[in-house]
């Protein structure tokens, strides 16, 4: 009989690439998501599987789910600096009552429970790169705080239900990624960069572009969740791509690969915006044999043929 498991934010960019991995591994999956700002249109081929059942929930509300469940993955919040700016209170519910709800769940039906949590934990990082033992520099009441210490949070609520109950958890911290059925609104530096080259407008770089990020393809993110889930670790860990690039360096790479006839532009730096993001994947390379495959000349060709097929 296969394994059974449910993944909230399936709609989104992360959870459908998720829901596709598990429907080929052979899982049922019941995808969660109340649409805030995933897209229904980023699972729908997988509406006439009958492995995949669609639940238009809000997670921050009690969440029943009938029948066995074998493994939980939760996925849901807003993401992107615009979205949870937006959405602050949502976005801080769904990482403290959405998750003491579906850890209850896990509890309930003896589920394994995968939660993301994200970089931004490290706030402003003063270490580099980043290690899961940095406790970080984050401003809890800064603008970000909202999504930083909604997911630090998230991390303490899951180790609590692990040390107080025994559940089976699992922490990883994604770090920047990017690839196909990400929005071109939601304000990152690749989908911004693209749809602003592709609709000729200057790109735009904030502050001085000297800040770097790590680029993970959301293909090498999925396996690593994978790994990590079916894994005997317990603890956080990292997920992502450790080739650093300035966002100077990042939009010269899209405007290259665009063939636009625009400038880059900067404007000042957002409050809290970290000046470097770096993953040290040693745990991930140890413990789950992982690392990521595909390059950033790569990733991004497969990015940009999707946002072209979206804006024709």
């Amino acid at each position: 009989m296969s394994k059974r498991i449910l993944i909230t934010g399936a709609a989104g960019f992360l959870g459908s690439h998720l829901c596709d991995r598990f429907i080929g591994e052979g899982f049922e999956v019941v995808g969660m998501d109340n649409l805030l700002t995933g897209n229904i249109r980023n699972i729908e081929h997988l509406f006439p599987h009958k492995a995949f059942t669609f639940y238009h929930h809000d997670v921050s509300k009690y969440v029943h789910v009938p029948g066995d469940i074998d493994y939980i993955l939760h996925f849901a919040s807003p993401a992107s600096p615009i979205d949870y700016l937006r959405m602050p209170i949502q976005t801080l519910k769904v990482s403290s009552l959405g998750t003491h709800n579906l850890l209850g769940l896990a509890r309930v039906k003896g589920a394994r429970m995968l939660v993301a949590s994200t970089s931004e934990v490290y706030g402003d990082p003063l270490v580099h790169p980043q290690t899961e033992e940095y406790w970080g520099n984050v401003n809890p009441i800064g603008p970000r705080g909202v999504y930083d210490e909604a997911k630090r949070f998230m991390e303490s609520m899951t180790m609590a239900y692990h040390n107080f109950h025994g559940l089976e958890t699992r922490i990883i911290r994604i770090f920047n990624t990017y690839g196909p059925r990400m929005r071109l609104d939601d304000g990152r530096a690749l989908p911004t960069f693209v749809n602003q080259a592709l609709h000729g407008e200057d790109i735009t770089v904030f502050g001085d572009g000297s800040q770097t990020r790590s680029f993970c393809y959301v293909d090498d993110l999925v396996d690593g969740i994978y790994r990590l889930l079916f894994s005997d670790y317990h603890l956080p860990v990292n997920i992502g791509n450790p080739v650093e690039i300035t966002l100077q360096e990042f939009a010269e790479e899209v405007l290259a690969l665009t063939g636009a006839n625009v400038k880059i532009v900067h404007r000042p730096l957002p409050q809290d915006d970290p000046k470097q993001r770096k993953p040290d994947i040693t745990k991930a390379k140890e413990i789950l044999g992982w690392e990521p495959k595909v390059d950033r000349a790569e990733g991004l060709r497969r990015t940009l043929a999707y946002f072209e097929g979206v804006l024709r």
